[in-house]
């Protein structure tokens, strides 16, 4: 069942797990400490969508940076440490500018590492089991996502409402990700950085679009779509809230999210190496839909549990698969700069579809953001579904 997973592969994957441990602490409880500190859901759209703007350029540049100098690992070093340093920040103060900057230096961070890492896992890969290999990560990836939250509500149940220190106590599995990141090796020849100041001008690394193939740019025609109508996770999680859950019952609907999506990312990306992974793609977006369509009309009980069911599906469907059919797109020598420049103006959107969200809740409430985010996806779905039953493109063979 593991054959294929090599000892990067699996390095890779558990640092993305230790690394999620620490990050995924953090997350479900962001916006019940910044509740807790006078902060709103308008902030949270703002706050998102920033550091998402701030990471996008660094994921371009890196990415494209990477292919150039044909260097992976010190982009995933320092992207993981970068993240470590940056989580004790935002609860330094209750200011507005320290947790901004906070969060925004872990999307740096993680800005800088993504693309490196997606082209050391794709030099792992052949043709036949992209899919399964990413499908491999992101389910580890995801335990960690697990296992985070569960540490998160341990330490809670000792100490409630004392969110503060949970921010300190992340660190230690962050530590471990970046220990293990420099057991790392890849396979790509070093080149020498000091011999070639040019490779690290700025204007040159922005530019993939001018030689980017057509249909990588047809595809990510449709995903921007996507990102100016998506949201942060936040959202939903501020949603379950706001229905009357408690803080453990926030945290509990968010591990059982993320359990669905471990469970279902590994087997999910086996059978999409033998199907058409657009068709895979476009039924992802369908469920994600569903997923906001009842979290919009029916935040109770057991609807919520339905819906991040289906939202933990969604992420299944989509995450490794997403990142598959953008490297199949391009050239060998060009897969980190397909993901950074993915990544990168998939960020910046979101700035965008974050805001609007924010706004959208904020001046007309919840069931009417949601409902609007599902419909928009909706069409999208079958709008890839029927391009791509017409034009399907076949992977390059030489990535």
């Amino acid at each position: 069942m593991f054959k294929n997973i090599t000892r990067t592969v699996f390095i890779i994957s558990l640092v993305s797990l230790f690394n999620d441990f620490s990050s995924e602490m953090l997350y479900p409880i962001m916006p019940l400490y910044l509740a807790q500190i006078g902060y709103g859901g308008l902030f949270i759209g703002l706050l998102e969508g920033l550091a998402e703007l701030i990471a996008g350029f660094t994921k371009i540049y890196t990415g494209s940076l990477s292919d150039t100098i044909q260097r992976r690992l010190p982009f995933v070093n320092i992207g993981y440490s970068l993240s470590v340093i940056s989580r004790p920040l935002i609860v330094w103060t209750q200011f507005a500018a320290t947790i901004c900057l906070g969060r925004s230096l872990d999307k740096i961070g993680k800005g800088i590492r993504t693309s490196a890492r997606d082209a050391l896992l794709a030099d792992e890969c052949s043709v036949a089991n992209r899919a399964e290999i990413f499908g491999f990560h992101r389910s580890m990836d995801t335990i960690g996502a697990i296992l985070g939250p569960l540490a998160a509500l341990l330490y809670l149940h000792f100490h409630p409402e004392d969110y503060k220190n949970i921010f300190f106590i992340a660190v230690i599995p962050g530590l471990i990700a970046v220990c293990l990141s420099f057991f790392l090796k890849e396979k790509n020849n070093k080149k020498n950085l000091l011999n070639n100041k040019a490779q690290f001008a700025i204007r040159q690394h922005f530019s993939f679009y001018k030689i980017a193939p057509v249909p990588y740019l047809i595809f990510l025609g449709f995903v921007f779509v996507f990102a100016l109508v998506n949201s942060s996770d936040m959202f939903l999680l501020l949603r379950a809230k706001e229905s009357g859950m408690s803080e453990s019952e926030v945290l509990m609907l968010y591990i059982y999210f993320n359990l669905v999506f471990s469970l279902m990312a590994f087997p999910i990306g086996k059978i999409a190496d033998r199907m058409n992974k657009h068709h895979i793609l476009s039924f992802g977006f369908v469920l994600y839909a569903l997923a906001y369509f009842i979290m919009a009309i029916s935040p109770t009980g057991i609807s919520l549990y339905i819906a991040f069911t289906l939202y933990g599906l969604f992420y299944a469907f989509t995450q490794g698969i997403l990142k598959v059919l953008l490297i199949e797109k391009v050239p060998v020598n060009y897969k980190s700069n397909a993901v950074g420049f993915y990544e990168g103006l998939n960020s910046i959107l979101l700035l965008v579809g974050n805001a609007f969200a924010g706004f959208i809740w904020y001046q007309w409430g919840a069931t009417t953001m949601l409902t609007y985010t599902a419909l928009i996806t909706a069409i999208l779905a079958v709008a890839i579904f029927i391009y791509y039953r017409k034009y399907d493109i076949k992977p390059n063979e030489t990535v």
